[in-house]
């Protein structure tokens, strides 16, 4: 959990236009959240539907999440990270393949179940939500729909 909250994220302004990179920590920290910092990052709700009877997958968070641990939520969300390939932004390319890394390090999906033409992106919200006092979400979060049949290996810390 330590290496994954060193990850970058990609800052942004309310636009979605990249700024920058900083740490998960810095990003969910209400003191960068509120005023006067107003930090803003990219993230990614991912919802996924069964193409049998249109019922939605949800995944309980683990009671270690430092936001909003076990609450129901979509079927994945997460951030894309400051890397080459995730900060993509022609056809949300860079959402679309940490939507993919997610699902598997998540639920164990493998990348090739779930093709990046197959995600369709729905819109974009500004989001923003505190979990603790400490922790919270500021977010320009990425509405993404997947209709699949999925194998499941859900990673029991997620």
């Amino acid at each position: 959990r330590v290496s994954l909250m060193s990850e970058r994220l990609i800052m942004v302004t309310p636009d979605d236009v990249p700024t920058g990179s900083d740490s998960k920590v810095n990003g969910h920290l209400m003191s960068n959240i509120l005023p006067p910092k107003s930090y803003l990052h990219r993230a990614f709700s991912a919802f996924i539907f069964r193409p049998s009877d249109g019922r939605l997958l949800l995944q309980k968070r683990a009671d270690e999440k430092i936001t909003f641990p076990s609450m129901w939520t979509n079927t994945c969300c997460s951030h894309p990270l400051w890397l080459d390939a995730e900060r993509e932004e022609k056809g949300q390319m860079g959402v679309r393949r940490a939507v993919q890394r997610k699902l598997l390090h998540e639920l164990g999906i493998p990348l090739e179940t779930i093709k990046l033409d197959e995600m369709v992106y729905v819109t974009r919200i500004h989001y923003l939500a505190p979990s603790d006092g400490k922790w919270g979400e500021h977010e320009i979060d990425y509405v993404m729909f997947i209709v699949a049949d999925v194998p499941l290996e859900p990673s029991p810390n997620e």
